[in-house]
């Protein structure tokens, strides 16, 4: 059995797995995210991922590593500057897995935005399997997205194509952490959401964390406030699909990510936005689907994406059902 590395680094989230030539994650491993604290911490929770997978006794079959990191990143240099790492600015972060003593020495890890692996995984195996033109986007602590062109994933000369949750959508909106006014993250992220619903006077039960999924909760409850914030959220993704379904002919949008886990409660008013920002004849009818791999996805495409260095480019390209 063939053995891929893969490392996913979020907001939220660093993870972990061994995964087999069938995208199956044999091994996984989880660590918390310590976002607000030193390059070093950062590293460090890395590197524990890294021991776990490694304790392994497949680790020893690795063929290669693919890493999938919240953006944006530079392929080619191997850095990272993650919007919402604050302490990673362009940090080399391919140099220091490689570093890492139970790497074996010929291998390069392979650097991609987290959005791009999730498209990946979703073009070979997901939702987006099969279709030539589609978005694929992650709404969670962050907005990122990738595309897929022409039945391959087009990461661009970086490998920040597709960064969709930095498109502005409010000229007079407040400025977003990258530096822009007005960006779609601003109002569609777990973290914009949460805000939304509380600044307009919700609140969440008691020794309940309040979450975009405790938002999604108070919706579907009826909340109007609840119901408000998504509303906010799904109009705003809205207008960043249609932009892009203009600039790019689209057959489909994927969306994941945890924010993606509150079901209707966004696809219901996105689906109804889109119809309004999409009414050229090319643009108009575009399904919007969840994604199909969840919560793994980024591993999943990490994987696929590291992959295609050793030549599988049909991990890459999406074979057809």
């Amino acid at each position: 059995m063939t053995v891929y590395g893969a490392l996913d680094i979020g907001g939220t989230k660093i993870a972990g797995a061994l995964v087999d030539d069938s995208g199956t994650l044999v091994v996984r491993a989880q660590r918390p995210t310590p976002a607000q604290k030193s390059a070093d911490e950062l590293m460090a929770a890395v590197t524990s991922v890294i021991d776990e997978l490694a304790a392994h006794p497949m680790w020893d079959e690795l063929t290669c590593i693919g890493i999938a990191s919240a953006g944006p990143v530079d392929t080619t240099a191997g850095t990272v500057s993650p919007v919402n790492i604050p302490a990673w600015r362009r940090f080399p972060l391919t140099e220091q897995v490689a570093a890492h003593p139970r790497m074996p020495p010929e291998l390069q890890p392979v650097l991609i935005g987290d959005a791009v692996a999730m498209t990946a995984a979703e073009h070979w195996l997901g939702a987006a399997r099969g279709f030539e033109n589609a978005l694929c986007m992650v709404v969670s602590t962050g907005v990122g997205g990738g595309l897929v062109l022409g039945n391959r994933i087009h990461t661009g000369r970086t490998g920040n194509a597709g960064h969709i949750g930095h498109i502005t959508v409010d000229l007079k909106g407040s400025t977003c952490l990258c530096g822009a006014p007005g960006c779609v993250e601003g109002f569609a992220s777990g973290t914009a959401i949460a805000a939304h619903a509380q600044a307009a006077g919700w609140s969440s039960p008691p020794g309940v964390a309040p979450t975009a999924a405790a938002v999604a909760e108070a919706a579907r409850a009826g909340d109007p406030r609840a119901l408000g914030a998504y509303e906010r959220a799904a109009q705003a993704l809205a207008a960043a699909i249609a932009a892009t379904a203009a600039l790019v002919e689209l057959d489909l949008v994927v969306i994941g990510g945890g924010v993606a886990q509150a079901g209707n409660t966004l696809f219901v008013p996105l689906r109804r936005r889109v119809a309004d920002y999409a009414v050229l004849d090319f643009t108009r009818g575009l399904p919007i689907v969840p994604a199909l791999l969840a919560l793994d996805a980024g591993l999943i495409g990490a994987a696929a994406i590291a992959s295609s260095q050793l030549g599988a480019t049909a991990l890459v390209t999406g074979p057809r059902p």
